[in-house]
């Protein structure tokens, strides 16, 4: 069995709709590749019960919980306290996460106390690289807590996958047929029958020229992938 994963994204500017979420996807893509399967996205509002409610049983649940968003420098950034309450463990000013951020500054006075927030770290907790901006992430326990700006994401993610234990990838291939689901719901009802190991996916779209499905199997064994593959190629 491969390692399981949950995604928290934290923030009220993805819930009203200002924000339109890239860190899901970009860490759905990349946990397949590794071998990590990625079971659930949750999205929670910038408020500490919500957080704590949140990932108290994903941790639970999951091998592993990354979350995204809310360890800036200002007064809403609150996932750092959340993820130590959820903990039930202190929190303060660490001086080696001190010491990164001081390196983004000559004048050691610009280093203020809102910046000081961004080096605010639970007990316990394994510092996150981030080569973007300095402002550390950190692992405890199974909780991955990560920035919410995706460039910066990004680059905590290719810090902290390395360390990872995942299984086998999953592979996937993608028949296009152009004809309507209807008319091959049956077959890949059958298909997947024979198939159990296989995950067998169906996706309509419509253009100019009239009804389609777009069909995805996904498995980590190329060789019954291969032969799912064979078989959807005969309903076009």
């Amino acid at each position: 069995m491969n390692p399981t994963a949950a995604i928290l994204l934290i923030g009220d500017e993805i819930l009203s709709g200002r924000t339109r979420d890239s860190n899901g996807n970009l860490l759905a893509k990349r946990l397949t590749a590794a071998g990590i399967d990625l079971k659930e996205i949750r999205v929670v509002p910038d408020e500490p019960d919500a957080i704590v409610s949140a990932l108290n049983p994903l941790r639970a649940a999951y091998t592993h919980v990354f979350t995204s968003g809310g360890i800036g420098p200002t007064h809403d950034d609150i996932t750092a306290d959340a993820v130590a309450a959820a903990f039930g463990t202190g929190i303060d000013v660490r001086e080696d996460a001190r010491a990164i951020l001081a390196t983004n500054y000559d004048n050691p006075e610009d280093l203020n106390d809102m910046r000081l927030r961004m080096a605010r770290i639970p007990d316990g907790a394994k510092l996150i690289d981030n080569p973007i901006s300095k402002a550390p992430g950190f692992s405890l326990g199974n909780v991955h807590v990560m920035a919410g700006v995706p460039v910066i994401f990004a680059a905590m993610l290719d810090s902290l996958l390395p360390t990872l234990t995942g299984g086998a990838p999953v592979r996937s291939v993608s028949v296009r047929i152009d004809r309507p689901e209807g008319s091959v719901a049956a077959g890949l009802a059958a298909l997947a029958q024979a198939f159990p190991d296989v995950s067998i996916g169906s996706y309509p779209f419509v253009t100019s020229g009239g009804f389609g499905t777009n069909i995805v199997a996904r498995s980590r064994d190329i060789e019954r992938l291969a032969r799912v593959e064979k078989q959807l190629l005969t309903f076009r």
